[in-house]
């Protein structure tokens, strides 16, 4: 990926740089991987049984969120409006 010129868009920032978005992808990617490895290390006091499955919290976090994107993705087709919906 390029870099955007400074002197085309202005001030250049610090997210601009590539080096610095792979720097947080990679610490993200860390952070997630110790939280899942955490699991191991707590006792789990739990309601029902699948709850005891390695990883569970952090996959049905995961899927939530994934099925809550898909969802708000077919109501906007529901809910939107035209551009001149206000001019009207």
């Amino acid at each position: 990926m390029t870099q955007a010129p400074s002197k085309e868009y202005g001030k250049k920032y610090w997210l601009d740089d590539m080096r610095n978005v792979n720097k947080i992808f990679r610490a993200l990617i860390i952070v997630c991987a110790l939280l899942f490895i955490s699991d191991f290390f707590y006792e789990k006091h739990v309601v029902y049984e699948f709850e005891h499955w390695l990883g569970f919290f952090g996959l049905f976090g995961f899927s939530v969120s994934f099925a809550l994107v898909l969802t708000a993705r077919e109501l906007r087709k529901i809910l939107m409006r035209d551009e001149d919906f206000y001019d009207r």
